[in-house]
């Protein structure tokens, strides 16, 4: 296979172009996977691809293969449905969601360019907010594929009583996306709501293009029919045995680079209008990947010369990706950029494709990998844990030290004795990096778009380290790289920042207040890493004013 062949891929309206590949590597593992007939078979939706131990689960979570003719029902539905309600004057849509019921609409509509107010936090000012804003010209989805997830379920009850409250019958407003046969439809069709059902046999992080993604965002103004009439452009490429096949190729070049070592993911935009597509792939390729001490942990940046993108702290055991037009038609964009690992791709298409491209790729890469990349098993026990805390079970932890306005709180086994600020334990977590192949993850449990300064930490923390920094925000994450930091392998050190909110809020009809549970997710969380040996660092934070003191010592 000559050089040329394996640096570019064209097809319709789709680009993929490589630069610096491990080309043996990567030529032998796509060759192998069109010998083995992979891509006809995932669009024959064949669930032995991934093995014996994986069959029972992949039988009933291929859909996805098909969604983008199989969705088309819906669109006229949808269509008639946002009439409706604009004819009404209700022109706000709140999205209440969690993981791919959330990441998928959020980065459809931010594409579009259309308004949506994603509610998937559990932050008790983030949630008021959302109650507070335009209240009488809204409407509200509640996505949940059974209903039990508790920060939707909250999220419902709070926007029930919000309508209530001020004599708006909820079932004028509140639109319900589920599986059917859920106990979510159920009560939704008791109480009178409008109700989609999602395909089933479909996961969350691969729903993109069910009615999870679909309804919130043509609810919210985006062209649902043409995101699904670019997947289908892509399709025939995706189930063809070719080693021109741009998913094959994604996926194979993923799974050879795991292989050999190289296990984070650097995902930056080159110029796409969707901006927000790197955290629906974070969710995608880490939760899908990241077990039985394996996987592919995404690292999004911000841009070419971000942090962990730029030659001065490249490493070894990073894949460099970008998304988007600027990557360039060749191999330009990895001439002065090249992985110290000698894997990097560029990927241009129109989102719709794109999310199609990398839902092949990532079930590819796992099947090269050798995990099945449609369960979750680490999920719950971090869901676990904080029903233990809500209950009363289990004990409140115990402060190391408080400085200033700052209490820290640290597992067992890593932080010297004697500490007592917040920049030592910083530089005492920062420590247990392992230079060669460790990880940074810091999550943030609070408010994300009045904190979202905090997000500069990613950075500063990568130029500090030299090491892959992922930053999220809690409790969204434990949807997605949630997994993988307790599936995959154990290289990463964790900080946590909680804080107290400017006020409380209660949960409708339930014993315990959205910092309550807020709380329980972060300590919960925290206590399953730190039973599985990971260090983990919490810094509380008085008041929200106080984070600019966080954000000075991590820089």
């Amino acid at each position: 296979m000559s050089q040329t062949a394996w640096n570019t891929v064209n097809g319709d309206g789709f680009e993929l172009f490589f630069g610096y590949p491990a080309e043996a590597a990567l030529a032998s593992t796509v060759e192998g996977l069109v010998a083995d007939r992979v891509a006809s078979r995932l669009g024959a939706q064949d669930h032995t691809l991934w093995g014996a131990a994986a069959e029972d689960e992949a039988c009933k979570r291929l859909s996805w293969v098909s969604l983008p003719t199989r969705s088309r029902p819906l669109v006229a539905e949808v269509v008639a449905l946002r009439e409706e309600l604009a004819a009404s004057g209700l022109t706000k849509v709140v999205l209440c969601g969690m993981g791919g019921s959330s990441l998928a609409p959020e980065v459809i509509c931010g594409a579009a360019g259309v308004e949506l107010a994603v509610l998937d936090s559990s932050d008790p000012d983030f949630v008021r907010q959302a109650l507070e804003d335009r209240l009488a010209t809204s409407v509200v989805v509640v996505s949940s594929k059974s209903g039990g997830t508790v920060e939707t379920d909250s999220q419902r009850r709070a926007f029930e009583k919000a309508f209530t409250d001020v004599g708006i019958d909820p079932a004028e407003r509140m639109v319900v996306v589920t599986d059917p046969g859920a106990p979510l439809e159920e009560s939704a069709r008791a109480a009178g709501y409008r109700v989609f059902l999602a395909d089933p046999a479909v996961g969350g992080r691969y729903s993109a293009l069910t009615a999870f993604g679909l309804v919130p965002s043509g609810l919210a103004g985006a062209d649902i029919g043409a995101l699904l009439d670019e997947a289908e452009a892509i399709r025939p490429a995706l189930q063809a045995d070719s080693v021109d096949n741009p998913g094959l190729r994604l996926g194979g070049l993923l799974g050879a680079a795991n292989l050999a070592g190289v296990d984070k993911l650097v995902l930056a935009n080159a110029g796409a209008p969707f901006a927000g597509f790197g955290d629906w792939a974070e969710q995608l390729v880490a939760e899908s990947t990241g077990k039985d001490g394996q996987g592919i942990l995404p690292v999004v940046v911000d841009a070419l010369d971000s942090p962990n993108f730029s030659p001065g702290t490249d490493t070894a055991d990073e894949v460099l990706a970008v998304f988007g037009p600027d990557g360039g038609s060749s191999v330009e964009v990895f001439s002065s950029l090249r992985p110290a690992s000698g894997f990097g791709v560029s990927v241009d298409a129109a989102l719709g494709a794109q999310m199609l491209l990398w839902e092949h790729a990532t079930a590819i890469a796992g099947r090269v990998i050798g995990i099945n990349p449609f369960d979750q098993p680490d999920v719950e026990s971090a869901k676990a844990a904080s029903r233990e805390l809500l209950d009363g079970g289990g004990s409140a932890p115990t402060p190391v030290f408080v400085d200033g306005h700052v209490t820290v709180y640290a597992s067992p086994g890593w932080l010297p004795e004697g500490t007592t600020t917040v920049a030592d334990a910083v530089a005492s977590l920062l420590d247990q990096l392992d230079e060669l192949t460790g990880y940074v993850a810091v999550q943030a449990y609070l408010d994300r778009h009045r904190d979202a300064a905090l997000a500069g930490a990613r950075d500063a923390l990568a130029l500090r380290t030299g090491r892959p920094v992922t930053f999220g925000w809690g409790p969204r994450f434990l949807h997605s790289t949630g997994q993988y930091h307790k599936g995959g392998p154990a290289t990463g050190v964790y900080l946590q920042v909680t804080g107290q909110p400017e006020a409380d809020l209660a949960v409708p009809d339930r014993p315990f207040t959205f910092h309550e549970f807020l709380t329980a997710q972060a300590v919960g969380d925290g206590q399953v890493l730190a039973d599985k040996g990971r260090p983990v660092l919490r810094l509380h934070v008085s008041a929200p004013s106080d984070l600019a003191v966080v954000r000075e010592v991590l820089a």
